[in-house]
């Protein structure tokens, strides 16, 4: 799901910025009205959320924004998750075509900041009432001192199980460690008639394995690449053993995430790893919409040293080529304010940024929020630097060749090693 792009120098001040999309003028920001409601302009937002499940949710706040600042208009674009990276990257290089306001996965923004694509928030309207936010999620919006994006959504990965399954299997609780998973998953196969776990042959997927055994991709602090490193090493062999084992069906490698999705919402399979963005998906599936009762949420499985799965989500970011600042600020604004949150969270279920949302009826309707804040307690907070994006695309090449039987996981992963020297400089293995 989190695809990467290579970075670039980092741009020195906000003026270099501009020079560098493409040499056009100064982007037009006018003084902040002390009336919002007199600020004018329009915006182009692209909104790279799930265009069947989530956008026209996100459409239907559209309509009261405009209806409460009839002055701005609203130039609406879904762009594809996959491609928005690099679509934003390339408009953004070029000087043409880049949105005003970017729904920017939280690994991006770094990458975007230091090459000058993103404008700084700090003392604008769009970084309304900061102390509300989520530490974490407030941290991916900042780079070099600055806040560059302020957050939208939170998420992180659970273990989505079906309680039906499972119980015909003989487990009544889902499992809380990997040995755990991998007896529950072989006994769904031979006692449910399912396949017990779906793997979806992703990079950021294999975050809750490498986790669990007390590895990671990177020591930020002491700049060095881990993610070859004895402990990721035997979380990775975790998977390997799930696959080969049998507890894990055989893996999709192209379009894994459909695959996997499609088998556990249509009964094939018992368990799979997801996130909150995929609960109006599962719950609007064969086995589940009249038995919402039997989808179960739960924390990712231990391993030795802990339960731990990557924290994710996304952020609104402005482009500092903007032609329209104050009016994007205000956008932003009103997108994230906590009564937005909570009620998109009261739509999809998806997780707010603002503490505040969360006490409010619209959130607290949706039983799947409450569901989701266990799970999010074993978030683990991803590396917020330039190169963060880009450290999926390896991992996810060599996590698909060991997923084909085509490169064990020791090989795999000092693969995967080495392609990170190639982008972080100064690193050492």
């Amino acid at each position: 799901m989190r695809r990467g792009i290579s970075a670039a120098a980092v741009a020195a001040a906000l003026a270099l910025a501009v020079s560098a999309c493409g040499g056009e003028e100064s982007p037009r920001q006018a003084a902040p009205a002390s009336d919002p409601a007199a600020v004018s302009g329009q915006v182009t937002w692209w909104d790279t959320s799930d265009a069947t499940n989530e956008a026209p949710v996100f459409q239907e706040v559209l309509k009261d924004f405009t209806a409460k600042y009839p002055k701005i208009k609203v130039n609406y674009v879904n762009v594809p998750f996959a491609d928005a990276q690099n679509k934003f990257k390339t408009a953004a290089q070029s000087g043409s075509g880049a949105p005003d306001v970017l729904r920017a996965e939280v690994g991006w923004v770094a990458e975007f900041a230091s090459l000058g694509y993103l404008a700084p928030l700090d003392g604008t309207q769009a970084l309304d009432k900061p102390e509300e936010f989520l530490p974490s999620p407030a941290g991916s919006g900042k780079y070099a001192g600055k806040t560059y994006a302020v957050p939208q959504v939170t998420d992180t990965l659970g273990l989505l199980y079906n309680k039906e399954l499972l119980k015909k299997a003989g487990h009544d609780a889902p499992p809380k460690t990997f040995a755990e998973l991998k007896q529950t998953a072989l006994d769904v196969k031979t006692k449910a008639g399912a396949d017990g776990l779906a793997l979806n042959v992703d990079a950021y997927f294999l975050l809750p394995f490498i986790y669990g055994e007390g590895g990671d991709l990177l020591d930020v602090a002491g700049k060095k690449i881990t993610v070859a490193a004895p402990a990721s090493l035997a979380g990775v062999k975790v998977v390997e053993d799930l696959i080969a084992s049998g507890a894990a069906a055989k893996p999709a490698i192209q379009d894994s995430y459909t695959n996997a999705e499609t088998a556990f919402k249509e009964g094939k399979v018992a368990m799979i790893f997801n996130g909150p963005w995929s609960n109006t998906d599962n719950l609007g599936g064969a086995v589940f919409k009249d038995k919402p009762h039997d989808f179960g949420i739960a924390p990712v499985p231990a391993g030795s040293a802990k339960a731990g799965s990557p924290t994710g989500g996304h952020d609104y970011a402005v482009y500092a080529g903007s032609g329209d600042l104050d009016a994007s600020y205000l956008f932003v604004r009103y997108m994230a304010s906590a009564e937005t949150q909570a009620r998109i969270a009261g739509k999809l279920g998806l997780l707010p940024t603002r503490r505040p949302a969360y006490t409010l009826p619209e959130a607290q309707a949706n039983p799947m929020i409450a569901k989701w804040q266990e799970p999010m307690a074993a978030a683990v907070e991803r590396p917020w630097i330039p190169e963060g994006g880009q450290l999926f695309q390896p991992l996810l090449e060599g996590y698909q060749k060991l997923a084909a039987g085509q490169r064990p996981a020791e090989p795999m992963l000092k693969d995967v090693a080495k392609a990170y020297q190639g982008l972080l400089k100064g690193w050492s293995l």
